[in-house]
Order: structure tokens, then C-alpha cells, then sequence
């Protein structure tokens, strides 16, 4: 006997009904209304608020593949903005200080907001339904996006150490000094608002790629450091401090990079985090009528998991018994393995 039991979601946000009559009945009891009666209040608490995510535990996460998808979109967008408005003030600072490397450093800011875009253009494309040619859908543009932003971060570290060894070759005369220490300042504080912004958001949400976008943001902030690091040297008397300062930051890049592209390049290879393949188990061998849990397979699509998972029942139970368990373990699945999205229960007698 073999039973399969597959969750609908896609289908539903596209306005299909459950084919499967599952009858899922998702009524998690979250109370994701969050009346959470913070005590603080005003303009600036309700900043925060709304730009530092809860740390909500597994039955507190973002359940849908849809309300993920929106707050995925809305950091994306959020982050561009706080981008453009700090490399805004940096380019105002350049007009009245005339300064190279302040310049530079605000193009490269500038050329960070671009990599938003394919970010969103994933995000976007995560919502297009499967098609004969794509049948898992288009949720892995996700990772693609990802790995173009790790291109851009390395690119970003390349151009770091090129400009740190010319620098060392060739020190730079700052001018408007007390002005371009500001600019930097703006530009390390700007990047890392929208770097803890995205990583948190990322991390919730499960996606790779926004967090991929998070760390280079954080990136872009050091490289800004440069230019704080560089004011304070040549005021200490020291011509050529940009320049170590510039090496230093590249090392920093690169650390940033390889962290990143660790995640990115598993999750292209089907690989999940430690410990996600034992709580399948875990919550599967929990449910009652379930007698052994045979395989088990997960991996992402995007910011979701999928899965498949192979269970034993008793040789005595009908088909509907069967079908039956096999939804449980389904619902009992997607409540208890955060970012777990579509799970196929194969039902196997013994």
C-alpha cells in the first residue's frame, strides 16, 4: 500500500482548491496579530519596531510561502532605500570636499543598490506558478540571485585590494578632511542598519539570498571604514594608513564572502542545516499509527523547504486508515519543521 499525501499551498494562493481534500485546517493559534503591548512608544520606538524582527520560535515563524515571499519583497525594497538615502548624503559630502576615495566608495555603495535588483526579480519570480518545462516552479531564482551577489561581493573585494595596493604605491592627498570623516561615518552606520535589517530578515524567512545581500551591505560598511580609518592616519601623520586600513578591510571582505557563499552554494547543492533531517524524523515518529520512519529527503526551493519522507503503518490498516495517518504526519510536519512548506508522505505496511 502506498499512500501519498502532498500539501497544497501553491495551489491555494493561486486560488485552486486542496485536491486532495487534506483539509489542513492550519489554525495555528499563533495570534500573529502581535499584541505584544510593547512599552515603549513613539516615532522612534515604532521604528525599531518595525525594523527589528521578532525572534519568534518555530511555532511563532512565518508559516506561508506567501506572507514570506512579501516580507522577502519589503526588506528587499526597505533596504534599497536606506542604500540610495546614505550614498545620497555621501555624494552631497563629495560635492563640498572634492574628495577621490570618498567618491569611489560612493559608486561602490551606489553599484551594491543594483545587485537589489535581481534580488527582487527573484522574489517576484518565486511567484509564478510551475510549468510543464519548470514543474518544481521558479523558487530557485532565489539562489541564482545569490550566487550574482557573491560575484558582486567578491568583484568588491577585488577592487578593495587593488585600490589599497595603489594607494600604498601611490598615497592619496585628502582634502576637507573633518567632511569626508563624516561622509564615512554615514556610510559605515547606512550599510550596517541595512545589513542587521536584511540578515534578520533572511534568517526568518529562511532565504539565502537576503542574507547573502545583508552580508554585503556589511561589506560596503567596511569599506567605508576605509575612509574613516584613512581621516584618522593622515591626521596621525600617517599618509599610507588608508591604504592598510583598505587591505585589512579586504580581508574582512573576503571572510564575509566565503561565509556566504557557504550557504548558497549547499543549498544549490540540495543540502539543508544541521539537525533539519532528525526533526523531520522526530516529528513524523511522533504521530500516532506511525510504527517507523524510513527515508527522509528535504531541501530548499528559495526560502521554503520541501520534502519527502517515507513511514511505516500497520499491514492491518485500510487505505483510508493509511491516507489518514499520512495527512497527520503532513500537518504535523509543516507545524513542527519551520520553513517547511511541501512535504510527500509515502505510507508503507508492515
Amino acid at each position: 500500500m502506498k499512500n501519498d499525501a502532498r500539501s497544497r499551498d501553491d495551489r491555494s494562493e493561486r486560488g485552486h482548491g486542496h485536491g486532495h481534500q487534506h483539509g489542513h485546517g492550519h489554525g495555528h493559534g499563533h495570534g500573529h496579530g502581535h499584541g505584544h503591548d510593547h512599552p515603549h512608544a513613539g516615532r522612534w520606538a515604532k521604528l525599531v519596531h518595525a525594523l527589528k524582527p521578532h525572534a519568534h520560535d518555530v511555532t511563532d515563524s512565518i508559516e506561508t510561502a506567501e506572507e514570506a515571499r512579501e516580507a522577502g519583497i519589503r526588506a528587499a525594497w526597505i533596504g534599497l532605500a536606506g542604500m540610495m538615502a546614505t550614498a545620497g548624503l555621501q555624494l552631497a559630502i563629495v560635492a563640498i570636499s572634492g574628495s577621490i576615495s570618498l567618491f569611489a566608495d560612493t559608486i561602490h555603495n551606489l553599484g551594491h543598490a543594483v545587485t537589489t535588483i535581481p534580488l527582487l526579480i527573484a522574489f517576484r519570480l518565486g511567484r509564478r506558478p510551475p510549468t510543464r518545462r519548470y514543474p518544481y516552479g521558479f523558487r530557485r531564482a532565489e539562489d541564482v540571485a545569490g550566487v550574482l551577489i557573491a560575484v558582486v561581493v567578491a568583484a568588491s573585494a577585488v577592487w578593495i585590494i587593488v585600490e589599497a595596493v595603489t594607494a600604498l604605491i601611490e598615497p592619496r592627498q585628502l582634502t576637507n578632511l573633518g567632511w569626508v570623516f563624516a561622509a564615512g561615518l554615514i556610510g559605515a552606520a547606512g550599510n550596517e542598519l541595512v545589513a542587521i535589517y536584511r540578515i534578520r530578515v533572511g534568517r526568518r524567512i529562511g532565504s539565502a539570498a537576503l542574507i547573502a545581500e545583508g552580508n554585503h551591505a556589511r561589506a560596503d560598511g567596511l569599506t567605508s571604514l576605509v575612509v574613516v580609518a584613512a581621516v584618522i592616519g593622515v591626521w596621525l601623520g600617517f599618509p599610507r594608513a588608508d591604504a592598510a586600513a583598505g587591505l585589512l578591510v579586504a580581508v574582512a571582505v573576503v571572510w564575509i564572502l566565503v561565509n556566504s557563499c557557504r550557504t548558497i552554494f549547499r543549498r544549490l547543492m540540495d543540502g539543508v542545516d544541521d539537525g533539519t533531517v532528525e526533526r523531520i524524523e522526530s516529528v513524523a515518529g511522533g504521530v500516532d499509527g506511525v510504527r517507523d520512519v524510513g527515508r527522509v529527503r528535504a531541501r530548499w526551493a528559495g526560502h521554503r523547504l520541501e520534502g519527502d519522507i517515507t513511514i511505516t503503518v500497520d499491514a492491518a490498516a485500510t487505505v483510508a486508515d493509511g491516507h489518514l495517518i499520512a495527512r497527520r504526519v503532513n500537518e504535523e510536519l509543516r507545524h513542527g519543521v519551520r520553513h517547511l512548506d511541501h512535504v510527500v508522505v509515502h505510507v508503507h505496511p508492515n
